[in-house]
């Protein structure tokens, strides 16, 4: 059956405000065009949508039923008329990003890549490292780790080892790995990160008893205010070493991973993505 599609709009308008007036506005047409546009779909149909009240309108089950499909159909409508801008299509693209990497190294280099790709409609989303990139509908994911997550194409990005960090006043009193029994260390959910540090540093892990966060940034925030000692990776953190917010005490680093652009094997490849990884491996090879 072909159905006249302004006699659908009208009708979804006003289905939606139950009435023809405010429709009428909506739309920038007379009432009574409305009201006949309406009156012609539901010929078409053979049944009524409305019941006409003395004061508005009052869906029928008929009218009821239709309605959500047609509001829906309309907003998939106008979302892909969206991406066409200057006759061009604009290109969605949904990226996760885990947040140390996103505040910490993506977001100043970020006006660079709209600027570059003006026709890629970039939605970030943030993680704590722990994402499902086809329950959460993502194109791609930037991620923490050793690259292997099943069924996961893995390119790798950015070296980020961890070494301490504290405010000034802290670090005062780290002369060496060994004074850190003596602090709070503030730690993430990946249970070994200092086992790993002390080890390389030739000290016996000390006993832990500092909060535990499951976000880098949150934990970084908490060393700021003086907090503990946290176990981060500097090169993420430049802002605040820079001021002195914090400072790293100790040379000493351990690598525990990197960060990795990722993407389900299944996953189509769009023209967007390839742009994407191509300014993200650019960008990283630049520092």
């Amino acid at each position: 059956m072909q159905l006249p599609l302004n006699a659908l709009r009208a009708f979804e308008v006003s289905a939606r405000h139950l009435s023809f007036t405010r429709a009428a506005a909506e739309l920038n047409v007379t009432q009574n065009a409305v009201s006949a546009q309406v009156k012609k779909l539901e010929q078409r149909l053979r049944v009524p949508l409305f019941r006409r009240l003395p004061r508005g309108l009052a869906l029928t089950d008929e009218g009821t039923a239709l309605l959500p499909l047609l509001s829906e159909s309309f907003e998939r409508i106008g979302s892909v008329l969206e991406q066409f801008d200057a006759g061009r299509h604009r290109e969605v693209l949904t990226v996760a990003v885990v947040g140390t990497f996103a505040v910490g190294w993506l977001m100043p280099r970020l006006a660079g890549f709209t600027r570059d790709h003006p026709f890629v409609d970039l939605r970030l989303l943030t993680h704590n490292n722990r994402v499902d990139l086809a329950a959460e509908g993502l194109d791609c994911a930037i991620r923490f780790g050793d690259g292997a997550w099943h069924g996961t194409d893995a390119e790798p990005l950015l070296e980020a080892p961890l070494s301490p960090v504290c405010t000034p006043a802290i670090a005062r009193r780290l002369r060496t790995p060994a004074n850190l029994a003596h602090e709070t260390l503030l730690r993430s959910y990946r249970v070994d990160e200092w086992a790993r540090w002390f080890a390389v540093a030739g000290h016996a892990l000390p006993l832990l008893r500092g909060p535990i966060f499951d976000s880098s940034t949150t934990m970084a925030a908490a060393a700021v205010q003086g907090a503990g000692v946290a176990l981060l990776p500097p090169v993420m953190f430049g802002d605040e070493l820079r001021c002195e917010r914090l400072v790293q005490p100790f040379e000493l680093e351990v690598s525990l991973g990197r960060y990795w652009l990722t993407r389900l094997k299944s996953r189509a490849v769009t023209q967007s993505m390839i742009s994407f990884r191509a300014w993200l491996i650019r960008e990283a090879a630049i520092g």
